[in-house]
């Protein structure tokens, strides 16, 4: 059989092309260079080991309060994981004057405070030396005084005794803590006739369940205080009187639903006497109204937002009080006051 190219002359196949020479590179104009541009570098720290340091949080609490027409401010921050804490403090008037600042420092073993207008510094510390041993050390360092303290806790649970003594005079101090109460030792000087006598001074606090209440007995500066208080979910009742002075004194409370409480107060000694009662409405709001005797003075506030609570559990971080005062004598010069207390957090 013939070749069938042979007979169609298309079907002849060319002969195959040369190699192709590679393309010579276009010539780059001037100004211009072939090359990638460089990766980018990463950012250089100045501090690199604050490379992952978040910024603390900033907390800022100011307090107004219009009878003194003065703000109370408070900022503060933690650091370092929450191992210590640093707050500003002062307080300014309405034509914006400065007064009081205090910085302070804050940690668990570490406390410094330093004061700007009595440039002065306090300083305060706690070391556990072992499980059972904690020294304490203050320090006034304009005053140049200050006290040192060793507490140890003995082999009994709730007994400690604790040894202190100022810095860098004065006569040292021991107190003995147990669980019904407390009792220190000291000796004083006591000037009788331009002359100096040391005295052995001793004062204790102990308590202690007497049926269904708690008697107390404080001693200090020669002097007894006696009391005895029974509570129970509707009633209080807490009288109490003074030795050798024999002044006495009875607080009645009186709790008539969750919300309702009625609580009296009357000194024997001077027949002095006060009332308040106090109104809940839910946990932000409170009502109180009372009279003192002692100052001839009725008056009534009400409280928005908690008022023993802090201020970041209230409703938009906000505590506000209104106050109105009306002397009994003269009704006319009746006061209506407030204060208002808000944080902020950055």
């Amino acid at each position: 059989m013939a070749d069938p190219s042979l007979r169609n002359p298309s079907l002849i196949t060319s002969p195959p092309p040369p190699p192709s020479s590679p393309s010579p590179s276009p010539t780059p104009q001037s100004g211009t260079t072939s090359e990638l541009p460089p990766p980018s570098q990463p950012p250089c720290y100045l501090l690199p080991f604050l490379k992952g340091v978040n910024r603390p949080k900033l907390r800022v609490t100011s307090e107004f309060d219009s009878d003194s027409l003065q703000f109370v401010n408070k900022v503060s921050c933690k650091l370092f994981d929450n191992l210590a804490k640093l707050k500003l403090s002062f307080q300014n008037n309405s034509q914006r004057e400065v007064s009081q600042p205090q910085l302070s420092l804050t940690s668990k073993h570490l406390s410094v405070l330093y004061d700007v207008e009595e440039k002065n510094t306090f300083i305060k510390s706690t070391v556990d030396v072992s499980p059972r041993l904690q020294l304490r050390a203050l320090h006034n360092v304009k005053a140049q005084q200050g006290e040192v303290a060793m507490e140890a806790n003995l082999a009994e649970p709730g007994y400690s005794l604790e040894l202190a003594s100022p810095v860098p005079l004065g006569y040292p101090r021991a107190t003995l803590k147990f669980p019904l109460g407390e009792v220190s030792i000291q000796e004083k000087e006591e000037e009788e006739e331009e002359k100096s006598n040391r005295v052995l001074s001793v004062n204790g606090i102990l308590k202690r369940q007497v049926m269904s209440g708690v008697c107390t007995a404080l001693y200090t500066d020669e002097e007894l205080r006696l009391k005895y208080a029974y509570k129970d979910d509707a009633l209080s009742f807490i009288p109490s009187i003074s030795l050798p002075s024999n002044a006495a004194s009875v607080a009645f409370k009186r709790r008539f639903s969750p919300s309702d409480k009625l609580s009296y107060w009357y000194n024997f000694d001077s027949n002095m006497w006060s009332a308040v009662y106090k109104r809940t409405y839910g946990k932000d709001y409170k009502f109180k109204a009372g009279y003192d005797s002692d100052v001839r003075l009725g008056w009534a506030s009400l409280w928005v937002g908690d008022e023993a609570g802090k201020v970041k559990t209230t409703p938009m971080k906000m505590k506000v009080q209104f106050m109105l005062q009306v002397p009994q004598d003269d009704i006319k010069t009746s006061v209506l006051m407030f204060r208002v207390k808000k944080r902020w957090d950055f």
